[in-house]
């Protein structure tokens, strides 16, 4: 017969409920109860040993159903299998069931002689009749209850589509699909037929993600209300437009075969793992000792559980947290946006719906004011469980994903705690050794001061894994545990290609990878020279390349990649991440900081561009209906003068010495630009009048970014020194299209022959008025702009730092005729992809 365990915090509890479980059966079933701990003072809490002794006291070769309560119930579970034999780990089965209600069940169905699969079936639904009778349906129940059904069935619709993109629903394209989804009235759920899973809530990126959706998957996708037509047509779009992604940029990094290199016999001196990011690496070990994580455990701050008499207060402090939590992930893809580019820092998108899914907010508020848990421990509960669900998938790269859960859920744990930032710092270069790195550890590592990376978990296509790659830093995963016990100093070789780390190499080694470095290096050295070289066509023709930056390490990395300046200085970096707005004086520091390390290349400053997807709840901003066209940019700086205006002194003192430009964003009014200037005069008055010097003569330019600033151009021409067109929220405000509306998001392309036609009018006007025309958006990150951004006349571009060698290549193999021939060309197609196609043909 099935015995049943039940695994509470309580003892209290536990007994409770193995009374009225057994009343149902008379004794019949085998019944045992691991619950509380040894101590008097605070007697509520598991262990793994009373759950291990509670299964032995129970089992049979028919099975043992685990049924647990909250939080550290499910990890001691986990803990007490793996003390049992490896025969017997296979009969134990932990259930997600409700503890009272799923108790009663199991018990019942064990009585009647059912298997161990009827039972957990029988406990999984146990909730049913109650919502039945209720009228009501948990929000985590996949098929909605017939009450439900009756109201609703015939509004539903279903489409069934095939998923062909490469790794299939993976973190972005799952963030996009939820991102979708969420944004319809609908009620939509979604099953992947190949795998025979339930239905599950298309607007949770937990439960989309562990769908394991792979290439090739079928997929039904259901919609029930009044949009449910638009909700599935825009869905089927996504979804046939692969998410929008380039499945090239999936692809591994091509290898070599390796040269031989002689390997030690002594097993010590070497040791195997994954490959994960390609180069050779030889450099001193510097151990980041975070606390190692067990399989699903979500952090290593001490988390204390209690129960708190206003529960009202605790759910608020989970809000801010979350909140607070929101805004650093925001800041971390807008500095990975810059460093790597969008389409890696998407991982980050995912994170922040995470942030948002509707099953682990509503579970998480559940514990709160159903068991009156404080904040801390409700959210590592709920989390846990999702990292639990991940790592029992069997697909391994969906496993993967409990990095994400892990660095999401210790986020918003130590904002709640007070902890302080884990920051990886190293202040001379070496190689990393850990045994794990978080997507957001990896993000922020300097490739200046991290050489290499060894870690003991993780595999070639974790995001850890994927950043790595994006950041050039050779990396391995997976080695054996012996790494970790390396002092700091050690001398390490890294091969990142074959996988293969030496500790202390012998000489013959050394020289065998020293020559391979020296060759890899070589290579890129001859690509950095071409870069370092002023941007010219083969004949002769230029235009100039400066770099989009957001901090002051993204400087130095900028000129070593061949900026020659820096076109635009996202200021908002200063901003987020805070509760108060940055002072006059902190500003000054880092506009210096960079001007400094510049010299006297140009530094064009962008005031404060807040709004749309960046807003600052401290400064007094909402949320909106329509962001994107509301209080942002320079509405927003002209409406809080004093925010401006403090910007504005900090440039300005800056500017001494320097050739400091300001460039103003969302200019769409002649009133707008004439408002900053004013305010720009009156600030250079009272610089003037404390005897404080500032470069008198600096320019002063604006952002081309919505079509009335397109339309009016010659007026606005008149009052500034340059143009600097924002092709991403340009090409947004073209097309009608959201960019971060995935719905839409595919519209709002720069490549549309609508956006080259506004950009073309730009440049034509603001050359007949006698001033340059730059360009700054993310499509000049693209190679295949090249030609057309060239051929249309512009006189700069500033564009992603690791872009810039790829650009001034693509120049350096054109012929101002060629480039103006496909410009004037692509300015004829009808389609975006009909532009691409015309530029890969004619540079081929």
């Amino acid at each position: 017969m099935v015995g049943i365990v039940i695994v509470s915090h309580s003892k209290r509890l536990a007994e409770g409920v193995r009374e009225l479980a057994a009343q149902m059966v008379q004794g019949k079933v085998p019944l045992a109860v691991a619950a509380g701990i040894d101590d008097p003072e605070n007697p509520l809490g598991t262990d793994a040993m009373q759950v291990y002794n509670a299964i032995a006291s129970v089992y049979s070769d028919d099975g043992v159903l685990v049924l647990m309560d909250l939080g550290s119930a499910l990890m001691s579970a986990e803990m007490a299998l793996e003390f049992l034999p490896e025969e017997h780990q296979q009969k134990v089965h932990l259930c997600a069931a409700p503890l009272v209600e799923g108790a009663i069940a199991a018990t019942v169905a064990a009585a009647a002689g059912n298997n161990i699969q009827q039972v957990i079936a029988e406990a999984q639904g146990a909730l049913i009749a109650k919502a039945t009778q209720l009228g009501v349906v948990d929000h985590l129940t996949p098929y909605p209850s017939p009450l439900a059904e009756r109201g609703e069935k015939q509004n539903t619709k279903e489409i069934r589509l095939t998923v062909s993109n490469r790794l299939g629903l993976h973190a972005r394209p799952a963030a996009r699909f939820v991102g979708c989804a969420a944004r319809f009235q609908s009620q939509i759920k979604v099953r992947n037929v190949t795998k025979g899973s339930d239905f599950v809530r298309a607007d949770s990126i937990n439960q989309v993600a562990m769908l394991g959706v792979r290439q090739g998957h079928e997929i039904v996708i259901t919609a029930t209300g009044s949009d449910a037509d638009e909700a599935l047509a825009a869905l089927q779009a996504l979804i046939e437009s692969n998410f929008g992604e380039d499945d090239r940029a999936l692809e591994p990094h091509p290898t070599t075969s390796p040269p031989h290199l002689p390997i030690s016999a002594s097993p010590p001196s070497s040791l195997q793992g994954i490959p994960a990011s390609p180069g050779v690496a030889i450099a001193p070990s510097f151990q980041f000792r975070k606390i190692p994580l067990a399989l699903h455990q979500i952090t290593p701050i001490s988390i204390q559980e209690y129960h708190v008499k206003n529960p009202e207060f605790e759910w608020q402090r989970l809000q801010s947290a979350l909140q607070t939590a929101r805004q650093e992930i925001q800041t971390l893809l807008s500095n990975a946006s810059i460093q790597i580019g969008d389409a890696e820092a998407a991982i980050f998108d995912a994170h922040l719906l995470f942030l948002e899914d509707p099953t682990l907010i509503e579970a998480a508020q559940q514990r709160v004011f159903t068991y009156h848990l404080n904040a801390e421990a409700a959210w590592q509960g709920v989390v846990d469980e999702v990292a639990s669900n991940y790592h029992h998938l069997d697909d391994p790269y969906l496993r993967e994903r409990v990095a994400d859960v892990v660095d999401v859920g210790q986020r918003v744990l130590r904002v709640l705690s007070g902890a302080p930032v884990t920051a990886v710092e190293i202040s001379q270069p070496a190689i990393l050794v850990a045994a794990d790195l978080n997507p957001s550890d990896t993000a922020g590592l300097d490739p200046t001061k991290v050489l290499g990376i060894c870690i003991t978990a993780g595999s070639a296509t974790s995001h850890s894994a994927i950043l790595a790659r994006s950041l050039g830093i050779p990396a391995i995963v997976g080695l054996p545990a012996e790494i970790l016990q390396l002092a700091d100093g050690t001398l390490l070789a890294i091969d990142g290609e074959t996988g293969r780390v030496w500790i202390e190499p012998e000489p013959d080694t050394l020289a065998a990878l020293q020559a391979k470095r020296d060759t890899q290096q070589a290579a890129q050295q001859q690509a950095l020279n071409i870069a370092r070289q002023p941007c010219l066509t083969r004949d002769g023709s230029a235009i100039t390349v400066f770099a989009n930056i957001g901090s002051i390490a993204d400087t130095q990395q900028a000129l070593k990649l061949g900026a020659e300046g820096v076109g635009l200085l996202r200021t908002e970096f200063l901003y987020l991440n805070r509760t108060t707005a940055p002072s006059e004086e902190e500003q000054l520091t880092v506009y210096q900081a960079i001007a400094q390390i510049l010299d006297t290349r140009p530094l064009i400053i962008r005031t404060l561009d807040v709004g749309g997807d960046k807003p600052l709840p401290y400064l007094g901003m909402q949320s909106e209906t329509n962001p994107f066209l509301g209080w942002r940019g320079i509405r927003f700086c002209l409406d809080r003068p004093q925010v401006l205006k403090t910007q504005l002194r900090a440039i300005l003192r800056a500017s001494f010495g320097q050739q400091i430009k300001i460039m103003f964003p969302m200019i769409a009014a002649v009133a707008e630009i004439q408002a900053a200037k004013a305010m720009l005069t009156e600030v250079q008055a009272e610089l003037r009048q404390a005897g404080i010097a500032f470069d008198e003569t600096m320019e002063v330019g604006i952002m081309v970014e919505v079509p009335a600033a397109v339309a009016i151009a010659d007026q606005l021409a008149a009052e500034v020194d340059f143009f600097s067109i924002g092709t991403n929220d340009l090409s947004q405000y073209v097309m009608a299209a959201d960019r971060t509306n995935p719905k839409v998001a595919n519209l709002a392309d720069a490549f549309h022959p609508a956006v080259l036609r506004m950009i073309q009018q730009t440049i034509q006007t603001g050359h007949a008025a006698g001033i340059w025309v730059g360009l700054c958006g993310e499509m000049a990150s693209d190679p295949l702009a090249a030609p057309i951004l060239l051929g249309l006349g512009l006189d700069e571009v500033s564009l992603n730092p690791h872009a810039i060698p790829g650009f001034k290549v693509a120049i350096a193999q054109l012929t101002m005729a060629q480039a103006e021939a496909i410009a004037t060309t692509a300015l004829q197609q009808d389609s975006a992809a009909k532009v691409r196609a015309l530029v890969s043909t004619s540079v081929d």
